[in-house]
């Protein structure tokens, strides 16, 4: 069994609607599909999603909610009309929307928030349902509540209750023919509606594939292929990776590969269901799978991404190394202003701590620097911004002495310093931190190095 999940640009319109029918009919072994709100149509166009959200703000604002309202309905109904599913589609849509609006002063504006962003995915199953019955097809939609998708956590933040799965299997062990399944969202325990991250339908898709043991996890977007660099930066990149491991595409995703979230795939990755990235336009292309382990090359790289955002904070103190609990205690300083950090390099005398800049705001990192003179009187603080960070990624680089040699030369060619070079245990990937003016140039340059 297959359980294929397609994201929003696969399913903006009516002619992409046909493309999934056809995708789906075309292997039997696809039985579960997940489905997310329609997307854009164009680069001009809005989201479903993006729609719902600024229609449950007028409402939650007391405003007058017509417009908003009818243009969510309208991006329905337009591909109703086109593919002549008839107009009591559209009217329980209609219902379904105007039924959630009227609970606005009953819930909190989390809560309203869920309900209203859950609708786009939700009532996009019922309509791909009627789809494929209008082609003559058996499907049929099924919910996260009948089948006991239950959700914990912070409302636009909820993780799965692991006791769902159980819950899953034996639910999807009684459907016959294709089962058409909203994703992004589910039900809390008290029966809200309660949704993922951005994303969530990759997460919905990732848990069905575990809960049912699928033989693959198909995941529909609009690329060919997860490409080994941005095509954007290299465009002479021709070639997508045919097979990659979990752990090539954890590094590549952190760094940027914005095929998904990385984390929405960890229920399919803790299960060891292949990952299969398609693309909806050009079903005939074998897209890049994503499993376990595979065949590997010594000395090659599978990927270089790149990420901006980054910063880094630098304390430096003569004879830190005797200092006992010096690490612990600068971390604390973080902890107390809530601040993850990513990365902590150090030398003798020296701790580097590499943060995502949207945590350290200036009034934060006044408070952060002025605390760690005076807790830990260092010789010299220095905070520096506007990092872009490197990811060399590849199983083929264990054991290979050389790697990042060959990274750091090219990048020296290049007239291209480095603020920050660290390598993971494993292996598999290391990381170097440049200035963000450079990305571009460092990025060919890699490139060249390691797949020209």
């Amino acid at each position: 069994m297959k359980v294929c999940k397609f994201g929003g640009s696969s399913l903006a319109d009516a002619t992409q609607l046909n493309k999934v029918i056809d995708i789906v009919l075309a292997d039997p072994a696809r039985r579960i599909v997940v489905v997310s709100a329609p997307g854009k149509r164009d680069k001009g166009d809005t989201k479903v999603t993006d729609l719902l959200i600024a229609l449950a703000d007028a409402a939650l604002a007391g405003e007058n909610t017509d417009r908003q309202f009818a243009a969510v309905v309208e991006r329905y109904a337009s591909i109703a009309d086109e593919l002549k599913l008839g107009d009591d589609i559209v009217s329980e849509i209609s219902r379904d929307i105007k039924g959630r609006l009227a609970q606005c002063a009953e819930l909190s504006p989390a809560e309203f928030k869920d309900l209203m962003k859950a609708a786009g995915e939700d009532n996009n199953a019922k309509l791909v349902a009627v789809a494929f019955a209008a082609r003559g097809k058996k499907a049929r939609y099924a919910g996260p509540k009948e089948t006991g998708m239950i959700l914990r956590g912070e409302f636009g933040d909820a993780t799965l209750d692991p006791e769902s799965y159980a819950t899953l299997s034996r639910a999807f062990s009684n459907f016959e023919g294709i089962v058409i399944y909203p994703g992004f969202f589910g039900y809390t325990k008290e029966g809200k509606v309660a949704t993922f991250p951005r994303g969530g339908s990759d997460i919905t898709g990732s848990i069905l594939a575990a809960a049912v043991c699928a033989d693959v996890y198909e995941n529909f977007t609009d690329v060919d292929s997860v490409y080994p660099v941005d095509p954007r930066i290299v465009p002479e990149v021709k070639e997508g990776i045919p097979t990659m491991t979990y752990r090539e595409m954890r590094e590549l995703a952190y760094a940027g590969f914005g095929v998904f979230a990385d984390d929405a795939v960890i229920p399919a990755v803790r299960a060891r269901i292949p990952i299969n990235i398609r693309n909806t336009n050009h079903p005939g292309e074998p897209g890049t799978m994503i499993q376990q382990s595979r065949r590997v090359v010594p000395g090659t790289v599978v990927g270089v991404a790149s990420a901006d955002g980054f910063c880094n904070i630098v304390v430096e103190k003569y004879l830190m190394n005797r200092e006992i609990g010096f690490g612990r205690r600068l971390l604390q300083i973080l902890e107390s202003e809530r601040i993850p950090y990513e990365h902590m390099p150090s030398g003798v005398d020296s701790q580097c701590i590499v943060i995502k800049e949207q945590y350290l705001p200036k009034e934060v990192e006044r408070r952060v620097v002025a605390t760690i003179k005076r807790e830990l009187e260092p010789d010299f603080v220095t905070v520096e911004r506007d990092l872009t960070m490197l990811m060399v990624v590849g199983e083929g680089m264990c054991y290979t002495p050389g790697m990042l040699a060959k990274a750091c030369l090219a990048l020296a060619s290049a007239g291209i310093s480095m603020s920050m070079v660290n390598q993971g245990s494993s292996e598999v990937s290391f990381m170097i931190a440049i200035r963000k003016q450079d990305r571009d140039n460092a990025v060919r340059a890699l490139y060249k190095a390691f797949f020209g």
